[in-house]
């Protein structure tokens, strides 16, 4: 089950290589999204078995990731079914190139969500920047150009500091009686024998390195170009999907600190790269004028949120992986729409895009509603996760953490009430509304009714999922 989740995307891809015509093209995407989710939903009804001595398996952290990626990645082909028929007169690469890559990029997502070896997981990780780069170069403009190679770059660097990390880690294992592999399991297992001082020097480089391609501050340079000038539907599949999967990286790296009791260690820098991400987002979320770029620097905040939430332990970790469901639906549903806006509109500026009832009032009202979600409000699950991490700040004892917390999400609602209000109130420039395809609303309205139902109810099954996960970097459930 595990070697299909990686090798039907790539089959699929090559297939599409060789495929010009556009109505297969997209039910070959629609197919395999769809036999992703469902083998997806097996690996939940059954314990799928491991591969290569362990190095591909699925964990409770892993499926839950795994299950983020299948779900986003099939809302997304689905919005891309509309969205190419908007494309057609502008120039753009080729639907089979695109949906190749596309689709590479599925399978390697899946790829760093099964991995239990550190190697193969750089490689994984990896593999995700060569795969997407294309795909935010989608519009062939200077601005889609500029941003690729930024991304390329950048996120290049990073993988080279998390390759050093993967090798200190290497030399903590030798200071074992006996050889230690780089698997998490065998890592985790003597990770009382690892030399502390490399262990600590590797979970450093591993934090830099992944944490740039995460989108940590001040390593996320590369993230607001690359959201704002990818397509909609890719810019969902970055900021839901790719940022959890260099999450994961860390999230196996501190698994390893917490069984060889280094865990406060880790903990206290996990906690200041979360407020220094909150920190830099609030600050450029309160004069920004791009709406994409808005979305990408809220990425970065909610990033440095569910860093900060694993970095307290406890309770927070819990919730840490919590926030990373809930915004990775709510930041999706957002970058869609933010789609439908750019296509009745044809501008990415806030101060072009006014009156968003009256032009399009169906994508306004879940604009709307998205934009309460992002901020945390009431019923939605992203309140739920943020208050957690508060109260684990609280229950910690650190108060001046839950008040800069406070402070920092404050700046942001201000930030992003100020240009949210203004699209959706303005003046209106048109004579009356549009017509919307439904396609290019049904993926963000499912996302918004599973955040809002995740602020009422956390399913059972979700909640046992979630508490495992975070029993894995010494987390509990509330």
């Amino acid at each position: 089950m595990i070697a299909a989740l990686v090798l039907i995307p790539i089959l699929a891809a090559i297939a599409c290589l060789l495929i010009r015509d556009s109505r297969r093209l997209g039910a070959i995407l629609i197919a395999t999204a769809t036999i992703h989710l469902i083998l997806t939903g097996l690996c939940w009804a059954f314990e799928p078995g491991g591969l290569w001595q362990g190095w591909l398996a699925l964990d409770e952290a892993g499926k839950l990731f795994l299950t983020i990626v299948s779900v986003l990645f099939a809302g997304s082909a689905l919005y891309l079914q509309e969205y190419f028929r908007r494309e057609a007169d502008s120039p753009h690469e080729s639907e089979s190139v695109f949906i190749a890559c596309l689709l590479f990029f599925l399978a390697t997502m899946t790829l760093v969500t099964v991995s239990r070896h550190f190697s193969l997981l750089w490689v994984a990780i990896e593999a995700t920047t060569l795969a997407s780069a294309p795909l935010i170069y989608f519009h062939r403009s200077p601005g889609s150009l500029e941003a690729t190679w930024k991304y390329l770059l950048i996120c290049s660097v990073g993988i080279a500091l998390a390759l050093l990390g993967t090798f200190l880690l290497a030399a903590a294992g030798t200071a074992a009686p006996t050889p230690v592999e780089l698997s998490v399991a065998d890592l985790t297992i003597h990770a009382r024998e690892l030399d502390p001082a490399w262990l600590k020097a590797a979970f450093l480089f591993l934090l830099v390195g992944y944490g740039t391609k995460m989108g940590l501050a001040p390593m996320h340079s590369w993230l607001p170009d690359a959201h704002s000038e990818a397509p909609s539907a890719v810019s969902a599949l970055l900021s839901g999907a790719l940022l959890n999967c260099a999450f994961l990286g860390i999230f196996r790296t501190l698994q390893v600190c917490t069984a060889a009791g280094i865990d406060k260690f880790a903990g206290d820098i996990l906690i200041a790269f979360g407020l220094i991400s909150m920190g830099f987002a609030a600050i450029f979320l309160l004069r920004q004028v791009d709406y994409k770029r808005m979305l990408a620097y809220s990425s970065v905040e909610h990033m440095g949120i569910l860093t900060l939430g694993i970095g307290l332990g406890g309770l927070g970790s819990f919730a840490g992986l919590l926030h990373a469901v809930n915004h990775s639906l709510t930041k999706a549903a957002l970058f869609l729409l933010a789609g439908n806006i750019i296509f009745a509109y044809r501008s990415k500026s806030i101060e072009s895009v006014s009156g968003l009832f009256g032009r399009i009032p169906a994508t306004a009202i879940l604009w709307a509603a998205g934009f309460f979600a992002i901020v945390g409000s009431p019923p939605f699950g992203t309140f739920v996760s943020e208050l957690t991490i508060l109260r684990a700040a609280l229950q910690q004892g650190h108060g001046w953490i839950a008040a800069t917390y406070l402070g920092l999400l404050s700046l942001a609602l201000i930030g992003m009430a100020g240009a949210v209000l203004k699209m959706l109130y303005g003046p209106s420039s048109s004579q009356g509304p549009l017509p919307e395809n439904r396609l290019s609303l049904i993926t963000p309205l499912i996302f918004a009714v599973l955040v809002l139902a995740l602020g009422l109810m956390i399913p059972s099954g979700l909640s046992r999922t979630l508490a495992s996960a975070a029993a894995l970097i010494g987390g509990t459930a509330p």
